[in-house]
């Protein structure tokens, strides 16, 4: 399959996801957790991020993410670990997930097999098995629908995420051709130019998968910010080194007010220094809605530019001779 055909079917993945999520059965815990560490990295990871700015507003515990061999020190029996990995042969997610063992966390794992899905196995953790055998990023519905399903499992979020995601199902089929339109004018900006996305805090996860995704898919590099965190330091930045930049809001009409009108000073700001400014609105009523709006529509885009730039959007042969050159060692 090309990258192409696994953005084409956002949709169908998230509707099998949920599928999954409603199947999958977890073995009851008698625990009250006082913390939650998920572990992954890359496409397996982001989804992490993402799940903290959307549940963030409903639980009053604290979700953290680790995208590397280590572990907080708050790490104990009263942690809930979720190890995401695609592959599932994830070194740094294995490394990080062995530590938590060692300081008696619950484990949930969510992978499509590999030596994760061996550690779940054979020592009876809960887990969720997501098809396997393909790029890992491109299979992002999957994981992420999984990381709800699991917190609903554990009785740390409601149900109400289900509708959420059936209700961004159906806007995102109605809207295909939109995002796609969205998507097009967004590449041809971004295209020649170094990206710089832009988002509201709240919605920090998107704008970093945009970003690995023009890395992966587009092979190009880029940055990201947030506000108003960014008014207190980058917003200076605008004035030298200014040369083909192409700056992208991600806006959403969730964001707070205040940040909103802050997104429209910025933008009288940065407008001296380059034409080339592009907003990029999602829609839907709830914050899973908006989030996957604007992830199918950075997605597509990220497709677009791959082939402006003649390149392959699947091809990971300098992750690839990383891993093998580690596997040496």
């Amino acid at each position: 399959m090309k990258m192409i055909d696994y953005i084409n079917d956002f949709t169908s993945h998230l509707t099998e996801a949920m599928d999954i999520g409603e199947a999958s059965k977890f073995n009851n815990v008698d625990r009250r957790f006082g913390n939650i560490l998920i572990c992954g990295l890359g496409g397996s990871g982001i989804g992490g991020t993402i799940l903290n700015d959307i549940v963030s507003v409903e639980t009053d515990i604290p979700i953290l993410s680790t995208k590397d061999y280590s572990i907080p020190n708050f790490v104990n029996e009263n942690t809930l670990v979720i190890a995401s990995s695609y592959s599932g042969n994830t070194e740094e997610t294995i490394c990080a997930l062995e530590k938590c063992v060692d300081k008696n966390a619950e484990v949930c794992i969510i992978t499509s097999g590999g030596k994760l899905k061996d550690i779940a196995v054979e020592n009876k953790y809960n887990h969720i098995t997501i098809p396997g055998g393909h790029p890992p990023r491109a299979m992002f519905g999957y994981a992420f629908v999984q990381l709800f399903f699991a917190l609903n499992h554990y009785n740390i979020i409601s149900r109400g995420f289900v509708l959420d995601f059936k209700s961004a199902i159906k806007l995102l089929k109605k809207d295909k051709r939109v995002i796609q339109n969205k998507a097009k004018e967004l590449s041809k900006i971004i295209h020649q130019n170094t990206p710089i996305i832009y988002t509201a805090k709240g919605f920090e996860g998107v704008a970093v998968r945009f970003r690995q995704q023009l890395n992966e898919n587009s092979k190009m590099l880029g940055w990201h910010n947030v506000i108003p965190e960014m008014n207190h330091n980058e917003l200076l930045g605008w004035r030298t080194n200014v040369e083909n930049l192409a700056v992208i809001y991600l806006r959403n009409k969730l964001d707070f007010e205040r940040n909103q009108i802050r997104m429209d000073i910025n933008q009288k700001v940065i407008s001296k220094f380059t034409n080339n400014i592009i907003e990029v609105w999602s829609e839907g009523e709830s914050l899973i809605e908006n989030t996957l709006y604007h992830i199918n529509i950075c997605d597509w885009a990220s497709w677009y530019i791959s082939v402006l730039n003649n390149v392959d959007a699947i091809e990971i042969e300098v992750i690839d001779y990383l891993k093998a050159e580690l596997a040496k060692i």
